[in-house]
């Protein structure tokens, strides 16, 4: 294994894949906010497949377009030194760190990327703002590395399909390719803000995965048996505060009740967990499921 070369600025990053293109390699990129885990890990490897020999270049930045008022930027993990290990055993080739005045000189941008309808749903309704930031961030990242594919998560379902909807809409000549959620042994999804988990809200955090996967046992029987059977698992929880629950289409469009069999479909949670210390803890987890299959 040898160390990735870190890149902290544009020109920096410009030299280092310029060599790359010179000779015809597929780039690739993994865009994180860093506090990696295996879940990115595994976005790495999706990418090493995909490119071969070309190089995987990993960006690292906590993007502050993205955090409302009273989020946690201020709180969100920074951990360069355990990142670049992780990125390291992967082989990776890029890490692309720039500071915010690299990313946004002159501060906070004119132009922004503006999500349309399916930025006010689901986390959109809840974090004004957030997808209009993320958006914004990957299309600057995209003209930086100019890749050829960027891997996303499926954890974070909305923003892969935002992604995929800007990236055709605005004709950008980058594939996006989604990559499965990588799960703890308990079934609870790898996020960066499982650290923030105290002991009383760990065991609750593992109810918003048993909820999917009591949905997709029933979604044979169609979209309010699902519903009801997530519902059912989520009451035996302490201290599990529900945002959202809702079956949908892969574009997240909202199923009907009387949805065809044979419909894929897409079941996401977003759910606020408390504790005996005041503090609470936000979390998101979707998975796949076919409505009468």
């Amino acid at each position: 294994m040898t160390l990735p070369v870190v890149a902290s600025t544009r020109e920096e990053l410009a030299k280092l894949l310029a060599a790359a293109r010179a000779e015809g390699h597929l780039v690739a990129l993994v865009p994180t906010m860093g506090a990696l885990h295996e879940g990115h890990a595994s976005l790495m490897r999706a990418a090493r497949e995909r490119v071969a020999g070309g190089p995987v270049v990993v960006s690292i930045f906590v993007n502050p377009l993205q955090f409302g008022p009273g989020e946690d930027l201020d709180r969100y993990p920074r951990s360069l030194e355990a990142d670049l290990a992780v990125c390291e055993a992967e082989g990776v080739d890029i890490v692309f760190a720039p500071s915010v005045d690299e990313v946004y000189p002159g501060g906070d941008p004119q132009v922004t990327v503006e999500p349309g309808p399916l930025g006010t749903v689901l986390e959109g309704r809840t974090r004004p703002g957030h997808f209009r930031g993320m958006l914004t961030v990957v299309a600057k990242l995209f003209g930086l590395v100019r890749p050829d594919l960027a891997v996303f998560g499926e954890k974070d379902y909305q923003q892969l399909v935002l992604v995929r909807r800007m990236a055709a809409d605005l004709c950008m000549a980058t594939e996006v390719v989604g990559a499965p959620t990588k799960r703890e042994p308990d079934g609870l999804a790898l996020s960066s803000r499982n650290r923030y988990l105290d002991g009383d809200q760990r065991p609750a955090a593992v109810a918003l995965s048993r909820a999917l996967y009591a949905a997709r046992a029933e979604a044979a029987y169609g979209v309010c048996p699902a519903l009801d059977a997530a519902r059912a698992e989520l009451r035996s929880a302490h201290g599990v505060d529900l945002d959202y629950l809702v079956i949908t289409d892969l574009d997240l469009h909202e199923l009907p009740a009387d949805a065809p069999a044979g419909t894929p479909a897409r079941i996401l949670i977003a759910a606020r967990l408390g504790s005996t210390s005041g503090q609470t803890t936000r979390l998101i987890d979707n998975m796949d499921l076919v409505i009468g299959g």
